[in-house]
């Protein structure tokens, strides 16, 4: 309500950013990679591929297409990497490689 009181009244004020929600902060930092999987044969593999991306800190989310041999992850990459990601893949037994 005050932020609008100062609008009506030709005053605009910047928030600090503290007070930017964290959702607002991490939004510029957010990344989408595609990996090509390597060894995904069965209906079991993209769970397991999903799992072991998802366990990675900063993940926000993971789509794994078993007909392309693909994973498409959004992450937060001042937290963590494509690199670190695909690891994890790999380490469950599904070499991951960043596409492009």
């Amino acid at each position: 309500m005050k932020q609008l009181a100062f609008a009506l009244f030709g005053f605009t004020s910047i928030a600090p950013l503290a007070a930017i929600p964290a959702s607002a902060q991490t939004a510029a930092t957010e990344q989408t990679v595609t990996f090509a999987v390597e060894n995904m044969t069965c209906a079991l593999c993209p769970v397991t591929v999903k799992r072991a991306m998802k366990n990675v800190e900063g993940v926000r989310a993971v789509e794994v297409d078993l007909d392309a041999k693909t994973a498409t992850v959004l992450f937060d990459s001042a937290v963590t990497d494509a690199q670190t990601i695909g690891a994890a893949s790999s380490n469950a037994g599904y070499p991951a490689e960043a596409a492009g």
